[in-house]
C-alpha cells in the first residue's frame, strides 16, 4: 500500500485503481493501488521494474518516464511546462511520453496502460 493509504482511509475513500506497466523488453506487471496514487508511486511502492523515480516525485528526474497507450492520452491530460522541461532530457522522447510522477491516479485512470522506455538514465 502506499503511503497515502491511511489518509484516504480517514476520508473514507478506499477505491483501488488497477494499472497495467508494460516492461521494454516483455512482460507486463498489473497493480492496484488506492484513488489519489501517483503512478510513479504506484510503480516503485509494487516494485515494477524500470521506474525508479529518483527525484520521489518532485518532477526533477525523469527517471519515472513513461509512454502512455494512445486510447488513454485524452484522459491522462496534457504535460505541465515543468514536465516538458525535464522531458527534453530523456532518450527516445515520444509524444506519448509523460512522467508518471505527475499523473495522479483517479477513477478516470481504472485500467490505465503504459510502457516503459529502455532505460530511465
Amino acid at each position: 500500500m502506499t503511503m497515502c493509504s491511511p489518509l484516504l482511509a480517514a476520508y473514507g475513500v478506499s477505491r483501488m485503481i488497477k494499472i497495467t506497466f508494460l516492461g521494454f523488453a516483455g512482460g507486463a506487471h498489473t497493480v492496484e493501488v488506492p484513488w489519489g496514487t501517483t503512478l510513479m508511486r504506484a510503480a516503485t511502492d509494487n516494485r515494477v521494474p524500470g521506474i525508479d523515480g529518483d527525484c520521489g516525485g518532485n518532477c526533477a528526474c525523469a527517471t519515472c518516464h513513461v509512454y502512455v497507450d494512445p486510447d488513454w492520452s485524452e484522459r491522462v491530460g496534457a504535460r505541465t511546462a515543468a514536465e516538458e522541461d525535464m522531458l527534453n532530457s530523456v532518450d527516445e522522447l515520444r509524444g506519448s511520453s509523460r512522467l508518471a510522477c505527475q499523473i495522479t491516479l483517479t477513477d478516470d485512470l481504472n485500467g490505465l496502460v503504459v510502457s516503459l522506455p529502455e532505460a530511465q538514465h
